[in-house]
């Protein structure tokens, strides 16, 4: 049996060049920019999101569109976790609804919290993983995922050495079986803020 998630790979990364590297690469030298310290960042209005049909689009909070985690609030408890998601726009909203009834399905005792602007998933003994809404997809992320069997496709930056997960951009994209198989593995051992056992 193999994955839906097996043979993927995550297109390699400009961080790390410098501006100068990337000058003396592409033979360009662009002038130094002008910034005018007047205008504030406040002043910027949030990018919106278009529907194909007219229809009124949710606008995607800064957080999302800059690619980093919501700025929700530190919780634990089903509460903070069921408002977390509801506050995000489909079909982010869609996708982390279905990844949290499998993990609630998956997981007897299961314990949520939210953690770094993302919902975070353990049952008892530490946050074992997470799953966040970003710009054009769902981040679901296993602490330790490397020593997960097969091991999930995607490294995600400033999470972790040992992190892996799955990018999801529809629920159609949940391999739900492969998932649920991750959740009882990274569950089996002590989570991140969890005692050892």
């Amino acid at each position: 049996m193999t994955s839906r998630y097996s043979g993927r790979r995550t297109a390699p990364s400009l961080i790390g060049k410098t501006l100068s590297s990337m000058k003396h690469a592409t033979g360009d030298h662009m002038p130094a920019r002008k910034t005018d310290k007047s205008v504030k960042s406040a002043d910027r209005k949030p990018a919106k999101r278009t529907a194909a049909e007219g229809k009124a689009a949710t606008p995607l909070r800064d957080s999302m569109v800059t690619g980093k985690a919501s700025p929700a609030k530190a919780a634990v408890g089903d509460k903070s976790v069921f408002a977390y998601i509801a506050s995000l726009p489909q079909p982010q909203r869609g996708i982390a609804e279905r990844v949290d009834a499998l993990a609630a399905k998956t997981l007897p005792g299961l314990q949520r919290s939210v953690k770094w602007g993302m919902s975070y998933y353990g049952i008892g003994d530490g946050w074992c993983f997470c799953c966040g809404g970003f710009a054009g997809h769902v981040k679901l992320m296993f602490v330790n995922g490397v020593a997960l069997k097969p091991v999930p496709p995607v490294t995600p930056v400033a999470m972790g050495k040992s992190t892996r997960g799955v990018e999801l951009k529809s629920v159609e994209d949940l391999d739900e079986r492969q998932v649920a198989e991750w959740m009882k593995q990274v569950t089996a051992v002590p989570g991140v803020g969890g005692k050892k056992r």
